[in-house]
């Protein structure tokens, strides 16, 4: 996309999504941390109905410790992967709580020191609950990003990178927001809904269809 374009292309996602946020519900960094863990191959949706019964019996890392990897990996196990889930939690709450007191670091090389913490999810808990710009790709952004052509990348990495040096350091974290809800309501995997997309005449892919 020109780079001329973004002004209007951020000023029209912006009227499109103007109430997107994150999809998990948490009251914490380590709460955050947590379900972004456990959104791994599951939905948001799932994500918030198991840490509704997961944070009612722990909240911190002590407390997470306390109920220890059998009780948690019962708890978790509907969103899939969860022994592995399971132990990256109880691991990087020992950390948490032997290293910082049970506090969640606020850089992202502390973060992807924890077991089980990717780019992804550091982003995601720098971006939400420390309020430092941070684009995280998941596969909805990663697949509007390079659609768009905002990016024109094959890795997550990689897209991350094109999209910083595409949007003003100042849109990064809504922009990740909205560009998650528009891959949710419109841009779909396998058949996106482009007569109803309101950047449809930005997009590569909608030219490249021979749609314009």
């Amino acid at each position: 996309m020109e780079k001329e374009k973004i002004p209007e292309f951020i000023e029209r996602m912006t009227a499109a999504y103007p109430d997107a946020k994150c999809g998990l519900n948490f009251a914490s960094a380590y709460g955050l941390l947590i379900s972004t863990v456990l959104s791994a191959q599951c939905t948001d949706k799932r994500v918030n109905e198991v840490t509704a019964k997961l944070f009612s019996r722990a909240e911190s890392p002590s407390e997470m410790l306390s109920l220890g990897y059998e009780k948690l990996a019962e708890i978790i196990r509907p969103c899939g992967l969860y022994q592995t889930k399971a132990k990256h939690i109880i691991a990087l709450s020992q950390i948490l709580d032997s290293e910082y007191g049970g506090e969640v670091p606020g850089t992202k090389q502390e973060l992807l020191r924890l077991p089980g913490v990717g780019v992804k999810t550091a982003n995601v808990v720098l971006s939400n609950a420390f309020g430092i710009p941070a684009i995280a790709v998941d596969t909805h952004v990663f697949r509007v990003a390079n659609r768009l052509g905002l990016a024109k990348a094959a890795t997550p990495e990689k897209t991350e990178l094109q999209l910083n040096e595409a949007l003003p350091i100042k849109s990064w974290s809504d922009m990740h927001h909205r560009l998650i809800w528009h891959g949710r309501q419109i841009c779909h995997a396998r058949k996106p809904l482009c007569d109803a997309c309101p950047v449809r005449d930005m997009c590569d892919y909608f030219k490249g269809e021979g749609r314009l």
